[in-house]
Parts: C-alpha cells; sequence; structure tokens
C-alpha cells in the first residue's frame, strides 16, 4: 500500500515536472533528455523492469543465437554488397547516431547507400525546394532522394542495406525485432510514447516494416510502436520476423 502511494506522487511529481519542461521549451531548445528524465532513467527496480522487452532474458538469448546463424548464411552476400558499395570510393559502412532503450545513443550502422557528399546535397536541396523541405519535415524522408546512389536504391528497396545492423544486435544496441531507431530530433515527435519507445532495443525489423513502411502516418508508426511495448511477446516477434521476408519481396512502402 506504502509503495503505491509513494510511486503514486513519484508519477505526479514527473508529471508535473513534465509539464514545465514542455512550456519552457516550446519556445526554445527541445531538451528531451531532461524532459523524458523518467524514460531514460537507467536505476530502475527490477520489478519495474521486468515488462521492459528491452530486459526479457528470453529476447535477448534469441536474438544473439538468430544472429549468429544469420551472420553465418548471409556472409557471402554481405561481402557482394560491401563491394559494390565501394565502387564509387565512398565509404562501405554508414553509421548514424540513433536513440536505443532508455535513451542511449548509439552509432546505427547500414551499408552506405548515399553519395558521398551526402550532406551538402541535402542541404541545397531543402533550401531550393518548398515541397521538398515540406515532405523532410513531415517524415525525415525523400521518395524521390537524390543523395542516394543506383546500387544505393537497390538496397533500400530490399533493405539489404540494413544487415549491418546485425552487428549491432549482437553489441546489444539493437533487437531483431522492435522499433525503428530514431533520431533526436524524432523524439518531440513521439511525446509522451517516447517512454514506451524507450522501454525496447530499436529493431532491424518490427511491427511497422510489415505494416506499410513509409505509405503509412508517422503517428500511427508512433502508435505501432507504443502497443508493441506495451504487448510485447515472444510469439509475437516470431510472427514478425516469419512476415518480414514476403514484405521484403513485395518492397511494400520501401523507398
Amino acid at each position: 500500500m506504502w509503495s503505491s502511494i509513494m510511486g503514486l506522487q513519484h508519477l505526479t511529481s514527473a508529471m508535473l515536472q513534465q509539464g514545465a519542461l514542455v512550456s519552457s521549451t516550446s519556445g526554445g531548445t527541445y531538451n528531451w533528455q531532461r524532459l523524458h528524465a523518467a524514460a531514460i532513467d537507467q536505476n530502475f527496480t527490477d520489478r519495474e523492469r521486468i515488462r521492459e522487452p528491452s530486459t526479457r532474458i528470453s529476447k535477448r538469448l534469441f536474438d544473439v543465437t538468430a544472429t549468429l546463424l544469420l551472420l553465418a548464411l548471409l556472409s557471402p552476400l554481405l561481402i557482394v554488397i560491401a563491394l559494390l558499395a565501394r565502387r564509387d570510393g565512398g565509404s562501405v559502412l554508414f553509421g548514424h547516431r540513433r536513440i536505443g532503450a532508455r535513451g542511449q545513443t548509439f552509432k546505427c550502422w547500414k551499408f552506405r547507400t548515399m553519395v558521398p557528399n551526402a550532406e551538402k546535397v541535402l542541404a541545397q536541396l531543402l533550401a531550393s525546394d518548398p515541397a521538398a523541405r515540406a515532405e523532410w519535415d513531415r517524415d525525415f524522408k525523400l521518395k524521390n532522394d537524390p543523395r542516394i546512389t543506383p546500387v544505393g536504391q537497390f538496397l533500400r528497396v530490399t533493405s539489404l542495406d540494413e544487415l549491418p545492423q546485425l552487428f549491432n544486435v549482437l553489441a546489444g544496441e539493437m533487437s531483431l525485432v522492435g522499433p525503428r531507431p530514431i533520431v533526436t530530433d524524432e523524439v518531440r515527435r513521439y511525446g509522451a510514447a517516447f517512454h514506451d519507445y524507450a522501454r525496447c532495443r530499436p529493431g532491424i525489423t518490427g511491427i511497422w516494416q510489415i505494416s506499410g513502411r513509409n505509405d503509412i502516418g508517422y503517428r500511427e508508426r508512433v502508435q505501432l510502436d507504443q502497443n508493441y511495448a506495451r504487448h510485447w511477446t515472444f510469439i509475437a516477434d516470431l510472427a514478425v520476423l516469419l512476415r518480414t521476408p514476403f514484405v521484403v519481396l513485395r518492397r511494400s512502402g520501401a523507398y
């Protein structure tokens, strides 16, 4: 009883602090670490952590075992893709900082699919094309992205560019199944649902990927991630993994 009262007081205090922070950041810099301090707290009790997908022992054991098997089976394909990505003189891999479980940032690896000066090309496009600017602000993606190389386009629509994330899984930064890893600019878009996102390791595949990917709205994507975090089951993960190859072959919502 006493623990329940204390927990309620702690929750109320956190909500009041969050409300104050929302007001203070609405006109200035969005300090997501302060705003979502409860979500990224590393000192949760065992009782609180036991419900989180990121702490499930069965999920982690399956991730490691399945990833080692996949790396062994896919190693020839990984070598071929690496050689193709290297042809234009750029690096083979591209690492981008993403937010993982409990708000910990990590470098998410992909095969490079863009031209070497991608940031400059993007900046020029967004400065000169209002439609592209609006699309980028809405989705953080461009359907007709001038930065993508011909080889990169094929890798993207087939999702083969994400295979290096198997090493992120081995490192414990990602899972085979979970929400797609987001960048810091996307935390604001998640709002209170970020607390659910932070309960999971980001996934190479997930509910969003098998539900239409870029063909569905961002708000629906957030709802799918929230539902996954709150109702995770091992069987559901297996179902997602089994459906993923068919979705990839159909190239549903991939660009």
